[in-house]
């Protein structure tokens, strides 16, 4: 498997950065913020190991944010036994968010734009 560098350093990094907002942030800053971040490390994983075309990992990217934010509505990671359901609440987290959609659709939008700008350097190189 091939790992493309220019996904996986930023990858790297937001990972650092959502770890330490998840042990030291509270608030906004942890609810939103973190969940604005979270598309991007998604999305800059799925695009450091896949050799996909960019609006094929924004689509992946969607669906799983939302997925997971959906599935909070079953409360599926309490019908888990204890051993599991520590781990899901992290996955999964605790309780559906309107707020928590919007964070994720901001943060697709923020990839799209970034993409764009990064695909006009490489023209005007």
């Amino acid at each position: 498997m091939k790992i493309y560098l220019n996904y996986f350093i930023p990858f790297i990094l937001l990972l650092i950065i959502e770890v330490l907002i998840e042990r030291f942030a509270t608030g906004f800053i942890r609810f939103t913020i973190g969940d604005y971040l979270a598309v991007m490390l998604v999305y800059t994983l799925i695009k450091s190991i896949l050799r996909i075309s960019i609006e094929k990992a924004i689509l992946i990217t969607f669906i799983i944010a939302f997925s997971i934010e959906f599935l909070q509505l079953s409360d599926l990671q309490n019908n888990f036994p204890a051993a599991y359901s520590k781990t899901l609440k992290i996955i999964l987290g605790t309780s559906f968010s309107f707020g928590d959609l919007v964070a994720y659709s901001l943060g697709i939008i923020s990839i799209i734009l970034v993409e764009k700008y990064l695909k006009k350097l490489k023209i005007a190189f």
